[in-house]
This record gives structure tokens, sequence and C-alpha cells, in this order.
């Protein structure tokens, strides 16, 4: 039984599953929209919000925590000084998932995972 038991496994050992996370965040934030399947958007989609409100403390201890996640360091320059202050005085709620319908070969339902726009 798996109650309570939360997060998905992708049929990855958890080294392939964390890194298969952090290329997604890593994409997300470099191109500001990706097209993955919806379980995996899902998954990334609260990752990335965590890096974008590091990216919004701006200090020191979150640009290393941030490097220590996200596989390119320009990536990380573009949230410190673009994204984050994009997002200033937004709560929470930086990504927006949008259904495409199912992919040809296996029928997975396809998403489009994107930073949503400046509010205002």
């Amino acid at each position: 039984m798996r109650h309570k038991v939360s997060g998905r496994k992708f049929d990855r050992d958890s080294s392939h599953r964390m890194a298969m996370f952090r290329n997604l965040v890593t994409d997300l934030l470099d191109y500001e929209k990706i097209v993955t399947t919806e379980a995996k958007a899902k998954e990334i989609q609260g990752l990335a919000e965590r890096t974008i409100t590091l990216g919004k403390r701006n200090d020191l201890a979150a640009r290393r925590k941030m490097l220590a996640f996200v596989y390119d360091g320009k990536v990380v320059e573009k949230v410190f000084s673009d994204i984050a202050p994009r997002f200033k005085e937004r709560p929470g709620g930086y990504t927006r998932i949008t259904k495409l319908g199912p992919r040809q070969g296996d029928g997975a339902i396809m998403v489009q995972l994107e930073l949503v726009e400046k509010s205002g």
C-alpha cells in the first residue's frame, strides 16, 4: 500500500529522477516555456516556484543554493537579474500549466509549462 506516499517515481532511480527534474527546471527558467507530460510538469512546478522564490531573496546564500540545483550558471544569473524582479510583488504562482492534448505515439497527456507574464 502507498498510503500518503507523495511524488511520482517515473520508473527511474532517485538520482536519475532528480537529474531529470533539474534539467526540466533549468530549461523552464532558460526558455520560460517547455512542453512536457502532465505528470512531469506537476512534479517540477513546485521546484520551479521554489527556485524563483530563492531568486527573489537575492542574497549570496540563495544564489549558492540555486547554483547547487540549476545546471547552468547563466540561467542562475538570468533568474536573479530578469525573472525574479518581474515577480517581486507577486506572492507565488509564477507558473501556469496549459493542456495540449495527447501525444501521438503513446497517448500521454502533453502540457505546456510556462512562466506567467507580469501582471499589471
